[in-house]
């Protein structure tokens, strides 16, 4: 399968992925609001949502996967099996008592998280509660991460990239269903999402099994305390392990900065957390539909690539990834900071969700829409290095992103409030991005090729028309106006949507930009 088709396929599973979650999301936002129980739900998901990506989806895949893809280049699938095992084994361990811990610590984790909660006990209380029962998800969530890893590497992106929806499903099912049930039996409704989400867990780790069952990898788990010292000892383990360091200081920047970022938005006005979680479901689309569908075809061909030392094959790689960000990133940016309103109008203002916040969650939208090429193309050159097995070096520049986005902080939320925290994490991933790049071609792992100047050209000057066209849209239409036309009002942003890729995509076509180019590769 070659490149564009596999990134196609994890891109079209990834939207399916993001409707769901967006209808997730709405029907989030017209049952609860922005409440101070909504900020309480939000703030205990990203208790174990930050764990996973900390843990099971950030520094765990990034170590795991290319040395799972060399030993399979190297060794073949026998050692690749064994080494599967081992590793599953120890992370078995590791994540039982990640989970007593959690489960016992969850005051200290939602205090650490957003201690400006305890201005409404209630809420606090609330957050606490549904911590402890959302932990266990980091476990299902890791094993996921390892199985996706193992069925990535065998060029099996279907499944990985189709699982997200039934955590969307599970918690649709909760708000739709759940919450209404609650309030019957006089528990508090909020609490039907946290259900929805250990529900989420369960479901997204039991389709793996049968996946990894039809390829001969479903790792044999062993828990005598005997068989760990000797898993932890393999030498895939040990390699492993020596990576993950690095790799989880990295990405522990990227967590530490919206750990700090939850925390000052859980002391501005009520509802600053989720203003900031509605806004970041939007800007999720392109990064996941784009950014994560690249990172998850690209790392692999990578690693494989970098095993047999074919280095013109791993600069072609990259070549084509950074086109395809620059392609489909940059309109995307131009829509969330030209037609934000609209889009947050359009989607969320339903029920609970009140004029005021639709503004305020469009300015959260515009100042993510500001860095959003940086974020996605962190996600194609961050790649580069962990393709080597070169960790270090992407967490040096993203622990001094780290600082400047704090100092950015303290400039930009006194005047932009929560919006401010948007943009200084937008501003941050332009820079990181920028210098990934640099760091890369200086090591001359990345070569552009000939063309740059005028694909690059063409791409600003459709994005100008795009920006032109969006702009009229948003001031023709009155999206705050008949808060009842839901039909009306989606599709309307439909056709403007649909307006917006015929200019984009038109416009190219007439600069001559021959798109084939990418579908070929």
């Amino acid at each position: 399968m070659s490149l564009f088709k596999s990134a196609s396929l994890v891109s079209l599973l990834t939207l399916a992925s993001r409707i769901t979650g967006l209808a997730r999301e709405l029907l989030m936002a017209s049952t609860f609001g922005a409440s101070a129980l909504t900020d309480a739900f939000n703030v205990a998901f990203r208790i174990p949502n930050l764990l996973r990506r900390l843990f099971a989806e950030g520094a765990f895949s990034q170590a795991f996967v290319p040395v799972l893809a060399g030993v399979r280049e190297q060794e073949g699938d026998d050692a690749t099996r064994q080494m599967v095992d081992q590793i599953a084994t120890v992370l078995a361990w590791a994540l039982t008592a990640t989970c007593v811990l959690g489960v016992a610590g969850a005051p200290v984790l939602v205090w650490a998280m957003a201690s400006g909660l305890q201005q409404n006990p209630q809420s606090f209380e609330a957050a606490v509660f549904m911590t402890r029962w959302m932990f266990p998800y980091i476990a299902f969530m890791s094993f996921v991460a390892l199985s996706a890893g193992i069925l990535n590497t065998w060029r099996r992106f279907a499944v990985p990239a189709a699982t997200p929806v039934l955590l969307n499903v599970a918690m649709i099912a909760a708000a739709g269903w759940g919450a209404p049930w609650f309030k019957t039996l006089g528990i508090e409704p909020i609490y039907a999402m946290a259900a929805g989400v250990l529900l989420g867990g369960t479901l997204q780790l039991a389709v793996q099994i049968p996946a990894l069952h039809r390829l001969g990898m479903l790792p044999r788990i062993n828990l005598r305390w005997s068989a760990l010292t000797a898993a932890w000892n393999h030498p895939g383990t040990r390699r492993v392990t020596t990576l993950m360091l690095p790799a989880l200081l990295g990405v522990s920047v990227a967590q530490i900065s919206l750990l700090i970022n939850t925390q000052i938005a859980s002391h501005l006005a009520t509802g600053s957390v989720s203003w900031l979680t509605y806004a970041d479901r939007l800007m999720e689309f392109p990064t996941a539909m784009l950014g994560v569908a690249l990172g998850v075809v690209l790392l692999p061909q990578l690693a494989a690539a970098r095993a047999v030392d074919d280095a013109a094959h791993y600069s072609s790689i990259l070549d084509w990834g950074l086109r395809l960000v620059l392609l489909l990133a940059v309109p995307c940016s131009v829509a969330l900071l030209t037609f934000a309103q609209p889009l947050v109008a359009g989607l969320y203002h339903y029920g609970a969700f009140t004029a005021v916040d639709v503004q305020q969650t469009t300015t959260a939208l515009m100042g993510y829409g500001a860095g959003l090429l940086g974020l996605i193309a962190i996600k194609v050159l961050a790649p580069g290095f962990y393709a080597q097995q070169d960790i270090k070096t992407p967490v040096k520049i993203a622990v001094v992103v780290l600082i400047l986005t704090q100092v950015l902080n303290l400039v930009l939320v006194p005047y932009l409030a929560h919006a401010g925290l948007a943009l200084a994490i937008g501003i941050g991933a332009m820079v990181n991005a920028l210098w990934l790049l640099i760091g890369l071609m200086r090591r001359g792992a990345y070569t552009p090729t000939p063309g740059w100047a005028r694909f690059a050209l063409q791409v600003v000057a459709a994005s100008a028309l795009l920006a032109v066209y969006l702009m009229w849209a948003a001031g023709r239409i009155d999206w705050l106006g008949h808060p009842d036309g839901k039909l009306l009002r989606v599709g309307l942003l439909a056709l403007c949507i649909l307006g917006a890729v015929l200019v984009y995509f038109g416009s190219l076509t007439l600069a001559g930009l021959k798109l084939r180019q990418f579908v070929r590769k």
